[in-house]
């Protein structure tokens, strides 16, 4: 997945200039869940500045929730639901590209319920393309396509994709306090 990234900022005389133009640097594509990847497009990590950063702010493998007051900015291409019964399906080796690209993802997975997380965020979201279903406890499952959102206040989900194709929903996560 190729996501442009532009960043424009205010230079040292105080005009606002491009800082960057190009493809988000961290970007995965899942080999063993297929149709499944992400881009980081931002992260802070708790100290929202103006001030362009000295370093790319965002990383492949590190966490992507960067505790209170952090936030990233994703956008995660969510594998259509049939990749995980095909009898090809790795899931142990799917498990293990997850714990090393989003390991507090992976860390919040039940290891009971595939898929089913939680995690201490505010999440804002919109489907840019396609059909997901947020599923909720006691199977709740709430249907969302192509303009849809959703704001999660630190609830218990998981992304559901009953169609034949990946689904594309861009994400806000921003950490709070217990």
């Amino acid at each position: 997945m190729k996501i442009r990234r532009v960043v424009a900022g205010v230079d040292k005389d105080g005009k606002s200039v491009v800082l960057s133009d190009g493809t988000a640097p961290s970007t995965f594509d899942h080999q063993y869940l297929p149709g499944q990847a992400h881009t980081r497009i931002w992260q802070t990590d708790g100290t929202v500045t103006t001030a362009p950063p000295t370093t790319e702010p965002t990383t492949d493998t590190g966490p992507l929730s960067l505790g209170p007051g952090g936030s990233s900015f994703l956008i995660l291409q969510v594998a259509p639901d049939s990749v995980v019964t095909d009898p090809r399906f790795d899931g142990a080796k799917a498990a293990q590209e997850l714990a090393t690209y989003l390991p507090d993802i992976a860390a919040a997975m039940e290891p009971d319920n595939p898929g089913m997380h939680q995690t201490a965020t505010v999440d804002y979201g919109v489907v840019l393309d396609g059909e997901v279903h947020l599923e909720l406890d006691d199977g709740v499952k709430i249907r969302l396509t192509a303009g849809d959102t959703v704001v999660q206040l630190g609830c218990r989900h998981a992304w559901r994709n009953p169609t034949d194709r990946p689904a594309t929903v861009a994400f806000i996560l921003t950490g709070v306090t217990a």
